[in-house]
């Protein structure tokens, strides 16, 4: 049953993969009866996230072991997101609830089986190369910043200065310590740890920005949920953004097609043109892509 698992493991660890990766996909649909497991790399962490009950794994190991003939895994860690809390055990080596990854010359810190999320999502890693690439000399809003991996593309991208808003104090302190584990300048770094719907003024004051992120969670019970407060966000557009300001936004839920981000911009921000999707990397490839996550880039006029 776990036929297409060692085909995508013997792919990857055929070489050496220093860098983290989404190592199998099966919430892409793509692979008839394990839709319910992903396999995420952070070095040296095999992470597997189970959303059912995860069934021979003897035989789930065995492949595993056979799969990585440079001995790059030192620790198998099952996480249970059809439990309660999401509990993580450990099922091969000793438990890393804190390592150090790195990606495209960036380093981040993450905590793989220790929360729903490690601290770094893999989905976004092609824009945070996009962000290095287009950042130069920018001031940059990072809406739902989370642990900041976006925020440190931008300043990695030599951006003037960063603003990072999340409700979440302990989410911005982590994502300040990689800021720091990358060697920036905190100064240029201004953190809201508060509901973004209680902070307009003080966002406003930093502004007005040449980019702005709007990456939110689907739904986070009491604080956000898509389609019901993505309008409000995108009605404040036209009080921070600069004129050709990029705005990149993210959608990541199965019943919000690719076309929610550019109806919402229309109705709610008409200055802000499509401009282009920007793409998940092709290991995230899914059989229904827009019931994935969407990402789209716009600009205002």
């Amino acid at each position: 049953m776990y036929i297409p698992i060692k085909s995508a493991l013997a792919s990857w660890l055929g070489s050496e993969v220093p860098e983290p990766r989404r190592f199998f996909h099966g919430r892409g649909h793509l692979h008839e009866g394990l839709e319910h497991i992903n396999i995420d790399w952070y070095p040296p962490v095999l992470l597997i996230t189970a959303y059912d009950e995860v069934r021979c794994r003897c035989e789930l190991m065995t492949i595993i072991h056979e799969s990585d003939p440079h001995k790059q895994i030192k620790s198998v860690i099952l996480q249970h997101r059809n439990k309660k809390e999401s509990p993580a055990e450990v099922l091969f080596g000793v438990a890393h609830p804190s390592c150090l990854v790195f990606e495209d010359g960036l380093t981040f810190e993450v905590h793989p089986g220790v929360r729903q999320n490690a601290g770094l999502f893999l989905d976004m890693r092609l824009v945070r190369q996009w962000l290095q690439q287009n950042s130069t000399g920018r001031n940059v809003l990072n809406l739902f910043a989370y642990t900041c991996s976006l925020s440190v593309a931008v300043l990695a991208g030599r951006a003037k200065q960063v603003v990072n808003v999340d409700m979440s104090k302990v989410s911005i302190m982590w994502g300040e310590k990689n800021h720091t584990l990358n060697n920036q300048d905190l100064r240029t770094v201004i953190s809201i740890p508060h509901n973004i719907f209680r902070s307009w003024r003080r966002i406003k004051q930093y502004g007005p920005y040449h980019t702005i992120i709007i990456d939110p969670p689907t739904r986070q019970q009491g604080s956000f949920e898509a389609e019901k407060n993505y309008s409000t966000v995108l009605k404040k557009l036209h009080q921070l953004a600069l004129p050709d300001a990029d705005i990149i936004a993210t959608v990541n839920s199965p019943y919000l097609g690719p076309d929610f981000l550019i109806h919402q911009m229309q109705r709610y921000a008409p200055a802000c043109r499509f401009v282009e999707e920007m793409y998940a990397p092709p290991e995230f490839a899914d059989k229904f892509p827009d019931k994935a996550l969407k990402i789209c880039r716009f600009r205002k006029d």
